[in-house]
C-alpha cells in the first residue's frame, strides 16, 4: 500500500486539496535575485552555469533559502536537449538563445539518433546534489520543454514572435516536422526518466509556444506528443508526477484533463480560474496563475490578483504559481508579500 505523501506539492499532485496553498514560481531562480546575478558572473556563459553542478545547485537553492518555496525547480534550460543531440546552441547576452537552424534532412541527419544521456550528466549530478541538500519538506522538480516548443527554436534558430518558421515547416514538410517531433518525444521522455532517477519527485513539461498553434496543428504537434511523453514516463516510472503547462492552450485544457494527460494542469495568466475550473473535473489538480506583471506592479493589482485566485480554488487541489515566468525587473519585496498573503489566507 502506498504511503500518503507528506510534502504539500506532492499531496496536491495526488489530487488532495491543501490549505494554505503550496507555492512555487516559474523561473524562481533567476535575474530578479541579486544573489543569482552574482553567481551568474562566476559561471561564464549561461550554458556553463547550466552544466556546472555546484553553481546550478547554488542558484536552485537561492530562492528556497530566501523565500522557503514549497518546491525547488532544477536550474537548467529547455535547449539542453537539442544541444545534447548535436545542434549548436549558444546564449547571447540581451538577445537570448541562438541555434544553428535545423531546416533540412541533411541538418536532421546530423543530430544524434537517440539522446546521449551522458552529455547531460552534469544536469543529473545537480539533481542528485539537490536531493541531498534541499529541506526535507521541499519538493524537487525537474522539467523539459514540450516537443513543439523545442522544435520551434531548433527550426528558427531563435525565439520568434509567432513561431512562423516552424508552423510553415509543419505545413510545407509534414514528414520532416513529424520526424523532428518524434525524435524530441523520445529524447525528452528519456531525459525525464533520468531526472526522476536522479532525484526529481515531479516534473513540469513547458509548452511555452502553445498559443501559436492553430486547431489544425494543435493535436498533432502539441497534445499528442505531450501525451506520448507522459505515458512513456509513467510506464517507466509509475511514481513520477507530471505538471503540464500549455501557454495559450486554455481552449484545450479540458481535453488534456479528459485524456488524463498529466497530474496537474498549469494555467497561464490570460485565463480566469473562476471560468476555466468549471470546465475541469474537481479532482484535477491545477497550478497558477497570477499575472507576472501584477507581481511587478504590487499594490492593489497584486493583492486583488492573489485574492481572486485564492477565492476561486479553495477546496480544490491547486498549487499557487504565476501564469508564466517571473520577470527580471520584479521587486524582491513583492515576492515576499505574495508569499505572505498566500500563506496567511
Amino acid at each position: 500500500m502506498n504511503e500518503r505523501p507528506t510534502k504539500a506539492i506532492l499531496r496536491v499532485l495526488n489530487g488532495e486539496p491543501v490549505w494554505p496553498l503550496p507555492i512555487w514560481i516559474m523561473r524562481q531562480a533567476g535575474r530578479y535575485l541579486p544573489e543569482y546575478r552574482e553567481t551568474r558572473k562566476q559561471a561564464g556563459s549561461f550554458l556553463d552555469l547550466c552544466y556546472n553542478p555546484r553553481l546550478a545547485e547554488e542558484v536552485t537553492l537561492q530562492p528556497i533559502r530566501r523565500f522557503g518555496f514549497d518546491a525547488s525547480i532544477l536550474f537548467s534550460d529547455i535547449l539542453v536537449i537539442p544541444h545534447a543531440l548535436g545542434q549548436e546552441v549558444r546564449f547571447v547576452e540581451n538577445e537570448g538563445p541562438k541555434l544553428d537552424p535545423v531546416t533540412s534532412q541533411a541538418d536532421f541527419s546530423r543530430l544524434a539518433e537517440e539522446l546521449p544521456l551522458e552529455r547531460l550528466e552534469p544536469v543529473f549530478e545537480t539533481l542528485d546534489r539537490l536531493r541531498q541538500s534541499l529541506p526535507k519538506e521541499t519538493t524537487l522538480l525537474g522539467f523539459c520543454g514540450a516537443p513543439w516548443t523545442v522544435a520551434s527554436y531548433m527550426i528558427a534558430g531563435k525565439g520568434t514572435p509567432d513561431q512562423a518558421p516552424a508552423r510553415l515547416t509543419a505545413y510545407r514538410d509534414p514528414a520532416f516536422m513529424d520526424g523532428l517531433i518524434d525524435k524530441l518525444v523520445r529524447a525528452s521522455t528519456a531525459y525525464l526518466i533520468r531526472q526522476i532517477d536522479a532525484g526529481a519527485e515531479a516534473v513540469q513539461i513547458f509548452e511555452s509556444f502553445g498559443s501559436a498553434l492553430p486547431p489544425a496543428l494543435f493535436d498533432r504537434l502539441s497534445l499528442d506528443p505531450i501525451r506520448r511523453m507522459v505515458e512513456g514516463l509513467k510506464e517507466a516510472r509509475p511514481q513520477a508526477k507530471v505538471i503540464v503547462f500549455v501557454r495559450g492552450g486554455g481552449a484545450n485544457l479540458h481535453r488534456f484533463a479528459s485524456a488524463g494527460i498529466g497530474d496537474a494542469l498549469a494555467l497561464d495568466w490570460t485565463l480566469d480560474p473562476a471560468i476555466v475550473l468549471k470546465t475541469l473535473p474537481g479532482t484535477v489538480a491545477t497550478q497558477g496563475n497570477l499575472d507576472p506583471l501584477a507581481l511587478i506592479a504590487g499594490g492593489a493589482a497584486l493583492t486583488d490578483g492573489i485574492d481572486h485566485i485564492l477565492g476561486t480554488v479553495r477546496g480544490r487541489p491547486h498549487i499557487f504559481n504565476l501564469g508564466h515566468g517571473i520577470l527580471p525587473e520584479t521587486p524582491v519585496e513583492h515576492v515576499a508579500q505574495m508569499i505572505a498573503r498566500v500563506r496567511g489566507a
